[in-house]
């Protein structure tokens, strides 16, 4: 099952800032992260045409996808790039980037996420949250409103997660093998996952005070099975690629020296502290619920 949230939980106003629905003809089909102004990363295999963007729109800052609210925008695709290694089903570089017509103003519920580069890296256990307006189960949609759902799951290392993807293995089939640029995420005895139509979003972990994102949504057996976590493409892995594409796009670092810490724990600024739109998430959440209050 390609189209990849089981047991989630309702998101709350602004909290995924960087959270977008891929529609077209105004149906939401695949989630996406913006990390740009102009610019949202998703998955390749969503798209089949990549011709056809009149078809495409990609809405921003909602919560509820029927009532997206006053804090949400709109905005038509210009361009949709594919990773020219991206070869179908369950393969490698199942990534895809996303250009806007216009570039879109960041508010406290649109803002884009941290966008790693090699040298950050994302240990096993490590607790992170995937979100999307997929479906509750393999069968079902999710009922309206259609609130994004939310869901924390830990990173499996990926001799683990080939470990569990061998067992159970339907007659004359081989086991699916997890490649170089994908990651794990989520629980051996299934469960909790994501599930359709929560393709392409993001996998988002807190890394030295930014919210920075280690992957996207791609693919797994089914949705919240036992021994069958959800698979990811690797963010860094593909690096060079995003890159190439987007010269001024600000990568977040990971620190040179593991002990370098600042006062009272957090990170030392320096050279290897790059700003990053969502290192300050918490305080922005903060303003927003008091211009509610």
């Amino acid at each position: 099952m390609l189209s990849r949230m089981v047991g989630g939980q309702d998101a709350l106003e602004g909290e995924w800032p960087w959270q977008v629905s891929i529609q077209r003809n105004g149906s939401h089909f695949c989630g996406g992260s913006l990390i740009s102004e102009r610019w949202v990363l998703t998955a390749a295999h969503c798209f089949t045409n990549t011709s056809e963007t009149f078809l495409y729109r990609v809405l921003l800052g909602a919560l509820q996808l029927l009532q997206p609210g006053p804090h949400a925008v709109s905005v038509r695709v210009r361009r949709v790039l594919r990773n020219p290694l991206y070869q179908g089903m369950a393969s490698s570089a199942d990534v895809a980037l996303v250009e806007l017509e216009e570039p879109v103003p960041f508010t406290s519920y649109i803002l884009p996420v941290c966008v790693p580069d090699p040298s950050v890296s994302f240990r096993e256990d490590m607790n992170c949250w995937v979100t999307g307006w997929g479906s509750p189960s393999e069968q079902d949609r999710l009922p309206n409103p259609r609130i994004l759902q939310k869901l924390a799951v830990p990173i499996i290392d990926t001799p683990t997660c080939n470990q569990l993807y061998s067992k159970d293995t339907e007659s004359g089939f081989l086991p699916k093998v997890i490649k170089d640029d994908m990651l794990c995420a989520g629980f051996a005895e299934g469960k909790k996952d994501a599930c359709k139509g929560d393709s392409g979003g993001p996998l988002v972990c807190f890394v030295d005070q930014s919210w920075v994102q280690a992957g996207v949504i791609s693919w797994g057996e089914g949705c919240a099975r036992r021994n069958r976590p959800g698979v990811y493409i690797r963010v860094t892995s593909h690096y060079d690629w995003i890159h190439r594409i987007i010269p001024d796009l600000q990568f977040q670092r990971g620190r040179a020296d593991g002990q370098q810490r600042g006062p009272r724990g957090q990170p030392a600024l320096g050279q290897n502290s790059a700003p990053c739109p969502a290192a300050h998430l918490l305080l922005r959440l903060l303003l927003a619920l008091l211009a509610v209050l």
